[in-house]
């Protein structure tokens, strides 16, 4: 039986056939660039097969994700920039590193001492490349220091690249006090949604009606769009501390309520096509009920 690191190396060699000359046109034509947006579907394909416990399809999900790393890799050995050995180094090197309590001689016993040790070995490290890189900000005057939100990517999911953001300036102690101070700022930020709101031409907001999507589209002025754009913005970043606060991760959450309404919804048109029915013959009252039914008919032992 192959060990698992021969089975490592089998999926390793078989990378290295599919970009060598002879091997797949498709595979050698593919870029760091070209292959970003598969990175990016393969992981959510992950987490849905964790949401949704398929522990038999998780281990496939996983295996495409591993398969942008080998590529990756495989493609950076050819220009000479590093190799999949380079990157196992560096992650067994971090782990170990980041892990005194277990390779060490550091104390903690419980999960948050562990999450304490190892946001003060980031921040560390953080000083220390800032210090690798000090020659070079020494040759120019009056260079900026290195920003403590160096590092989070602004291509991730915004509500993750927010989680991040706040989670890293509370590090510095720029945070809210309690979770009161949270509310509060929920209910101020509101306040300043409702006040640009009374600038809104008349009618008022409303949704956009059935039919071709936009054709029910307000016409409003573009400056007052863009306010209404920020004080929103401003809103989802309030949620999403209040998330961090409560040790939750938002994208998780937000893609579980979407689930659910995506399975209320999908439980509607059932029964509206059982019974003959379309959702745009039904009228809101109609709709309303279903919904109502569909939330409990979930609550059913």
């Amino acid at each position: 039986m192959s060990t698992t690191g021969e089975r490592f190396e089998r999926a390793v060699s078989i990378m290295e056939r599919l970009r060598a000359p002879g091997g797949c046109p498709w595979d050698r034509e593919q870029t760091f660039d070209s292959i970003k947006p598969y990175t990016l579907e393969e992981t959510y394909e992950v987490l849905e097969a964790i949401d949704n416990r398929d522990w038999d399809e998780l281990p496939g999900e996983l295996g495409d994700l591993l398969l942008q790393i080998l590529f990756y890799s495989e493609m950076a050995k050819e220009q000479g920039t590093f190799s999949i050995d380079d990157v196992l180094d560096r992650l067994s090197d971090k782990l170990v590193t980041r892990h005194p309590h277990v390779f060490g001689d550091v104390k903690a016993d419980t999960s948050a001492e562990v999450k304490r040790n190892w946001e003060a070995l980031k921040t560390e490290e953080r000083k220390k490349r800032k210090g690798e890189n000090a020659d070079e900000a020494e040759g120019a005057a009056g260079a900026p220091a290195k920003s403590i939100l160096a590092g989070i990517s602004s291509a991730m999911p915004s509500l993750l690249e927010a989680h991040k953001i706040s989670s890293r300036v509370a590090q510095v102690g720029f945070d809210w006090p309690n979770m009161e101070g949270l509310f509060d700022k929920l209910a101020e930020e509101t306040a300043e949604l409702r006040q640009h709101l009374q600038e809104f031409p008349a009618p008022g907001p409303k949704p956009e009606g059935r039919g071709v999507a936009g054709s029910g589209r307000q016409t409003i002025p573009e400056d007052l769009r863009m306010r209404l754009e920020d004080e929103v913005g401003d809103l989802f970043f309030v949620l999403v501390n209040i998330a961090r606060y409560l040790a939750l991760d938002p994208e998780s959450a937000l893609r579980k309520t979407n689930r659910k309404f995506r399975r209320r919804f999908q439980w509607m048109e059932q029964r509206l096509g059982n019974n003959a029915g379309t959702l745009e013959s039904a009228s809101m009252d109609e709709l309303e009920s279903l919904w109502q039914q569909a939330k409990r008919q979930e609550k059913r032992p």
